[in-house]
């Protein structure tokens, strides 16, 4: 009951075109808002009475049709539509009108209601045999307009214009539905894919910048190092030759300030050329003899030569007999302290004995 309800009242709201009773001819008539009365005169149309106030002759004027003036709305059922494709598809749609001249509307068509409803549907039938399925389904509002400008062309000599038609429902086979699906998920599958390829290259392309920053880094570390090192081993060989510059310069002024320096040098380097023979002779078992071995200056000289080579303040063979001088002069004193010694030993001896 709820449900016939319902249709009864869908179908008084869809449906303006249906018959009412007439209003009859009280001479004064209040025309009610957005709505058009329709006045025949002795059979023949006469005037529209506009909402308000009007007045009719007895018996000669009859109100014949009443008109609404309001927008009204069409249901069109669903019907079957092929694409260019060759899909064939169940639609549905509403329709959504207004009366703009009603003695149009009354004379100029017998059911109008019938007629627009006809009209939409195969204006509807008639715009997706144009197009594909893919574009049935994205081109909606485009395809809504196409059938609202078709239905306004056929419509305007019945004084009712289109203002808007709109696709309710589209339903497609099952076996296209299921195949949409398919698109749909291997659609969803490629570009899944596609984001995960590019997230894996993205992250390559980030690893090796990393790498190789972090290799220029390291470089840049490993020059900074070795130019400090460098920097550092300049500094310190600088240093230490400012140190021996410094003490070479304080020996020489020492030599050239203290009596008998000179002599003193000569006498270390003497005896450090002997000792250097000394250490080879006891390092290695291979010998090297001066060839003048037997002339013990000479030897000396060449020791001495190494100095005064530099120096050259002395003749080296001079400063070698003067050196061998002292050296006999110091080996006979150590003698004769041997033999001093030597005989007061005898003599305690003998002492001891005759006691």
């Amino acid at each position: 009951m709820l449900q016939s309800r319902r249709n009864i009242s869908n179908f008084s709201s869809l449906n303006f075109f249906q018959k009412e009773s007439l209003p009859t001819n009280t001479i004064i008539k209040f025309v009610p808002s957005g709505t058009a009365y329709i006045v025949e005169r002795m059979g023949k149309f006469h005037k529209v009475l506009q909402p308000g106030l009007a007045f009719l002759y007895p018996f000669i004027d009859k109100i014949k049709y009443v008109k609404s003036l309001k927008e009204m709305a069409i249901e069109i059922p669903s019907q079957s539509a092929i694409t260019s494709d060759n899909v064939t598809l169940e639609m549905d749609g509403v329709l959504y009108i207004k009366i703009f001249n009603p003695e149009k509307a009354s004379y100029g068509v017998e059911d109008a209601e019938f007629a627009i409803s006809q009209l939409a549907q195969t204006t509807m039938r008639s715009e997706i045999g144009q197009l594909t399925l893919d574009h049935v389904l994205k081109e909606r509002q485009s395809l809504n307009n196409n059938i609202n400008i078709s239905i306004n062309e056929a419509s305007k000599e019945w004084g009712i214009k289109c203002l808007r038609y709109e696709i309710r429902d589209i339903h497609p086979p099952q076996n296209v539905l299921q195949a949409m699906h398919r698109q749909v998920s291997a659609e969803r599958s490629k570009r899944a894919e596609i984001l995960e390829s590019e997230g894996q290259r993205q992250s390559a392309i980030n690893i090796a910048e990393g790498s190789k920053i972090s290799s220029i880094l390291n470089s840049e570390a490993i020059k900074m190092e070795n130019i400090n090192k460098a920097s550092g081993e300049a500094e310190a060989i600088l240093l230490r030759a400012k140190a021996t510059s410094e003490g070479i310069r304080q020996i020489a002024k020492a030599i050239q300030e203290t009596p008998g320096g000179s002599d003193a040098v000569a006498l270390q380097v003497a005896e450090q050329y002997i000792n250097a023979f000394s250490k080879l002779a006891k390092e290695s078992n291979t010998l090297v003899i001066p060839a003048s071995l037997g002339d013990m200056s000479s030897w000396v000289a060449s020791g001495l030569s190494i100095y005064n080579g530099i120096s050259g303040s002395l003749n080296p063979k001079q400063s070698a007999e003067k050196l061998l001088n002292q050296l006999d002069h110091k080996k006979t004193t150590k003698n004769v302290n041997d033999n001093s010694i030597e005989n007061n030993q005898f003599q305690n001896n003998d002492q001891q004995n005759i006691q």
